[in-house]
């Protein structure tokens, strides 16, 4: 009479056990990833900080150019106005490119009119001006836009899409920031001498 085989005990080998741990790790990363609110948050608060270091650059073109910001006849994205920063009033490229968003990094002094940034610029504002939007995010469309319109992707998908379906941030001629959902809290109706330049799509 032969010796019965043990049979193996029900359960997970060694190898299903790691490839069950594996797609747990890649749907954790998924839901902490790119589009999550959570890494939005940070990034928004990054993409601030670029902000106010852009806002640092115009004030001290401001002063050599008689308070008057960047401005270039028949402009058409805000890259080719923004240029006139590098590399004079700021050779670090980086902050003109939103950490939130997926567009590339640009060599430290390289003319931004060569590449694509993350941010709107609202060419004929002027510094001294009561608080009014200076810069922002990508937004949806160049379009004066009130209070309750959409400013910002409602969806993460292109365009204005910096922060996914988070919203945005505003430089505000002040130099402060403010946070926005990608639903418009307040008018950004158009103003006399102001244009709203998107960067490249």
């Amino acid at each position: 009479m032969q010796p019965s085989r043990r049979q193996p005990a029900p359960g997970f080998t060694l190898i299903e056990l790691l490839i069950v741990l594996a797609i747990m790790v890649i749907l954790i990363s998924m839901l902490e990833g790119f589009a999550s609110g959570r890494h939005q948050r940070t990034q928004k608060q990054l993409c601030a900080d670029n902000l106010q270091k852009i806002y640092l650059a115009l004030q001290i073109y401001a002063n050599d150019y008689r308070g008057v910001l960047p401005a270039k006849t028949n402009a058409a994205t805000s890259e080719e106005v923004l240029d006139e920063l590098v590399p004079k009033y700021s050779a670090d490229t980086t902050i003109f490119i939103c950490p939130g968003g997926r567009d590339s990094q640009i060599p430290s002094g390289e003319p931004l009119s060569r590449h694509k940034i993350s941010y709107a610029y609202y060419m004929g504002v002027r510094l001294g001006d009561t608080p009014n939007v200076l810069l922002s995010d990508r937004q949806v469309n160049a379009e004066p836009k009130r209070a309750g319109e959409m400013v910002f992707s409602a969806n993460g998908k292109p365009p204005g899409n910096n922060h996914h379906k988070y919203g945005g941030n505003f430089l505000m001629t002040d130099g402060s920031v403010q946070a926005s959902d990608a639903q418009l809290t307040f008018s950004l109706a158009g103003r006399p001498g102001v244009v709203l330049l998107n960067p490249k799509p």
